[in-house]
C-alpha cells in the first residue's frame, strides 16, 4: 500500500491548554522523549541547598548525571542561569562523576544557541528543542531535537584535551574485564576483515579510529555491558540503525549522525557479522 502524506500542525503547548506540569509528567513516564538515550530518573523536582528545585536529576548506566531543566515557550536567560547553577551544585555534591547541564525548551532562538555554544566551552551543556505537533483533536506528538550536545562537540574533533588522556592500566582499574574484552574482540575482528583500528584511552571513554576521525566510542556499563556510540553520515545513519535492529541488536539513533547500542560478550559472539559490518561503514565515514 502506498504511503499517504499527512499534514501536521506545529503548536505551542500552552495554546492547547497544556502546561509545564503536563510536560514534566510525560518526561517522567518516558525519559527517552528527550532523545538522550537510556536515562533513569534519580529525582524529580530535586531540592537544591541554596533554594529552588531542579526539574529532573537523571543518570545513565555509565553513571553520567544529567541536571535537566524544562520550560515551555522560548528559552530565556533565567533558565540558562538556573540550569548552570543546578549543574554546578550537583557537580560539587558528586565530584567523582561526570555531569551534563541539560536545558529543554520549545523554542531555542539563534541568539541563545550562540550563547549556549559559547558556554559549552566551560560547561558541558546539552540543549534540546522539544517540538509539539497536533495530529487531530485529541493527539499531540512531541519530537525532541538535540541542537547542542557536549559529546558531539568533543567527539567531532581529531583530539581531546591532553589532560583527559588515560591508558590501558587506568581502564583495567576503572572497568570490568568484560568491558575491555569486548573492545579487544572487536579490534581483532576488524583486523581480520582488513581494518587496522587505533585505540585511544581517555578518562571518560575509549575511542576507536583508523586514519581519519574517531568513529566509535565505548563506555562501560554494569553486568558486562559495553555501551557503544558510532558516527555515520546523515544519509547512512538510519540504515545502520535498521540493520542493527533487524539483526537483533537494540540500537537507537541519537543526534543527527550517531547510533547507540549495548553489547555483551554473548551478543558479540552471536552478532559479530552485523556488528563488524556496521563498524566498517562507520570507519569509511571517518576517512571523508
Amino acid at each position: 500500500m502506498a504511503l499517504e502524506l499527512k499534514k501536521v500542525t506545529s503548536i505551542q503547548l500552552r495554546s492547547v491548554g497544556l502546561d509545564e506540569r503536563w510536560l514534566q509528567d510525560r518526561i517522567k513516564d518516558d525519559p527517552s522523549l528527550l532523545g538522550l538515550g537510556d536515562l533513569e530518573i534519580v529525582s524529580r523536582e530535586h531540592r537544591q541547598p541554596v533554594g529552588g528545585r531542579i526539574d529532573f536529576l537523571m543518570r545513565n548506566d555509565a553513571d553520567v548525571f544529567y541536571e535537566v531543566e524544562v520550560m515551555l515557550g522560548t528559552l530565556d536567560e533565567s533558565h540558562i542561569i538556573r540550569t548552570i547553577e543546578y549543574w554546578d551544585i550537583e557537580k560539587q555534591r558528586r565530584p567523582a562523576y561526570d555531569h551534563r547541564a541539560v536545558i529543554v525548551a520549545e523554542n531555542i532562538t539563534s541568539r541563545f544557541f550562540n550563547v549556549l555554544r559559547l558556554l559549552n566551552r566551560s560547561v558541558p551543556m546539552i540543549a534540546v528543542q522539544l517540538n509539539a505537533f497536533r495530529l487531530n483533536e485529541t493527539d499531540v506528538v512531541l519530537h525532541a531535537v538535540t541542537v547542542l550536545n557536549v559529546s558531539k562537540e568533543i567527539e567531532s574533533g581529531v583530539d581531546v584535551d591532553p589532560s583527559e588522556r588515560a591508558d590501558r592500566q587506568f581502564w583495567e582499574k576503572k572497568s570490568s574485564p568484560d568491558f575491555l574484552a569486548i573492545i579487544d574482540k572487536l579490534v581483532l575482528l576488524l583486523k581480520q576483515s582488513g581494518v587496522e583500528p587505533r585505540i585511544t584511552y581517555n578518562r571518560h571513554h575509549i575511542a576507536m579510529g583508523t586514519t581519519g576521525y574517531n568513529f566509535c566510542w565505548f563506555h562501560p556499563r554494569t553486568l558486562g555491558n559495553c555501551h557503544i556510540e558510532c558516527r555515520f553520515s546523515v544519509d547512512t545513519r538510519d540504515a545502520a540503525v535498521t540493520d542493527l535492529q533487524t539483526g537483533g541488536i537494540d540500537a537507537s539513533p541519537i543526534r543527527t549522525e550517531f547510533v547507540t547500542f549495548g553489547v555483551t560478550a554473548p551478543v558479540l559472539e552471536a552478532k559479530k557479522d552485523i556488528l563488524i559490518d556496521v563498524l566498517k561503514r562507520a570507519e569509511e565515514w571517518s576517512k571523508r
